[in-house]
């Protein structure tokens, strides 16, 4: 049966309805952090039954990246003005879909196809979930919790994910494809039981040319700092695409002056919580990402680990979060603010990255790298799920799409970006710890951004 309530029905607690509905909400943000996760340590098994090389193997993550980074925006705008139930469940069809083409693929081109429809798919399912929520939960309490549920619930699929990964890739790298697509039906059946209607923005056309150019825009910054370390970072290559970039966004931004209907309301960014959270939140997952990158280098290269031993490794942070976010982020959010608390979890993620400077394989995993990943996991808890607070308190409702998709869109630029320059780092030849100074450097620039949260009253 499907439900449709008012988006404005739940307000003061968490009823029955409510909490299916979280439910369905939270097995899709599962579902993205699982994919993504689980894919990664099953590349070596992959390219050597695809036969892939090394540069095309980087395709089967960075074609996610790809679509994911490239139709955020888009899908953002597409949540508001269409309807955010029909976009989460149109894109949790497509998921599936391609997810299951991907497990059956006997050839790399269209493993990465499918891959990039996948992270398409994803770059409408994560704004729309995310502004379901902000708008079907009451302003408060009630939504900080929800929200602290939510994205708790990204950071245990993205950990589980490293271990199922592992074990999964024993059995056959295409399982990998395979179980997720049973998570995505299980979900797509829940959202239609109990995900609300939202009508249409009436009386608002579609910015076609908007869309048209910042997805171009989006799509070449994201391929350009992909590969960016193989062609050069001051190559003419790429240099050229990203002076393409600046032009295509420059005749966006002047397009959406003119427009009656803009894709994207450029006012929505005076909103100096709104940069501050998206600053932020490219520095939170990019630092991470790019650290984890490095991590399983050493751990599988350096110390010989197993891919599940490498996850395993890594899981704490993960328990951390799914232990702590739904306890204690949403009070301390509500007593010090979202800006406060996000601010006070960079810090630990820069501590986290300071311990890190000392890896050494004379060092055991318990004397340093545990702490290390219980810090990160204080980091996630603080911030994450605060970061999208303040985005979506930073806006009204008619634009929590956009906010959606602004901050998954600086979730996805920031880890390619420190990526690439943790790549250019390890192909000059320097040491683990050397590439280690970038999510370093990374979050203490995270920190500055936020330091004007400390001048909220």
């Amino acid at each position: 049966m499907t439900v449709s309530a008012s988006p404005a029905a739940v307000h003061d607690r968490l009823t029955p309805r409510a909490r299916g509905l979280l439910l369905v909400l939270c097995g899709a943000m599962f579902l993205d952090a699982l994919d993504v996760s689980m894919k990664g340590v099953a590349l070596p098994s992959i390219g050597g039954e695809l036969g892939m090389s090394t540069g095309a193997l980087q395709w089967v993550v960075s074609g996610y990246v790809l679509g994911f980074g490239g139709f955020l925006l888009l899908g953002g705008r597409a949540a508001d003005l269409l309807g955010r139930r029909r976009m989460l469940i149109g894109a949790l069809v497509v998921f599936a879909v391609a997810t299951a083409l991907g497990g059956f693929a006997t050839s790399g081109p269209l493993l990465i196809a499918a891959r990039f429809l996948t992270g398409v798919s994803a770059a409408f399912s994560a704004p729309a979930g995310f502004s379901i929520i902000t708008t079907s939960f009451a302003e408060g309490p009630v939504r900080n919790k929800a929200l602290s549920i939510y994205t708790a619930t990204g950071a245990t699929g993205f950990s589980l994910g490293l271990v199922a990964g592992g074990l999964l890739t024993e059995v056959s790298w295409r399982w990998v494809f395979h179980a997720p697509v049973l998570v995505a039906l299980a979900t797509l059946l829940g959202a239609l039981a109990v995900v609300p209607r939202s009508p249409a923005a009436g009386g608002r056309g579609f910015d076609i040319a908007g869309s048209a150019l910042i997805t171009t825009a989006m799509l070449l910054l994201v391929f350009t700092l992909v590969e960016a370390p193989n062609a050069g970072w001051a190559s003419v290559r790429t240099l050229g695409s990203l002076a393409a970039v600046a032009v295509l966004l420059t005749a966006f931004a002047v397009l959406e002056r003119r427009v009656a209907s803009p894709l994207v309301r450029l006012g929505i960014l005076r909103s100096g919580a709104l940069v501050r959270a998206n600053v932020a939140a490219m520095s939170l997952l990019g630092g991470w990402v790019s650290a984890l990158f490095v991590i399983t280098l050493y751990l599988q290269d350096f110390r010989g680990w197993s891919a599940w031993e490498t996850g395993l490794a890594v899981c704490p942070s993960g328990v951390v979060v799914a232990i702590l976010a739904p306890r204690i982020a949403a009070p301390l959010v509500g007593r010090y603010g979202s800006g406060r608390v996000a601010l006070a979890g960079l810090v630990s993620s820069v501590a986290a990255y300071a311990l890190l400077q000392f890896l050494d394989g004379s060092i055991g995993y318990a004397t340093l790298m545990l702490p290390a990943m219980l810090l990160v996991g204080v980091a996630f808890t603080l911030t994450y799920g605060p970061l999208t607070m303040a985005a979506a308190d930073s806006v009204p409702a008619a634009d929590q799409g956009l906010a959606g998709g602004l901050v998954n869109t600086a979730f996805q630029v920031g880890p390619a970006l420190t990526l690439g320059v943790v790549s250019a780092v390890l192909a000059t030849g320097a040491d683990l710890r050397v590439a280690l100074v970038v999510p370093l450097v990374v979050a203490v620039l995270g920190v500055a951004a936020m330091l004007p949260s400390l001048r909220r009253a």
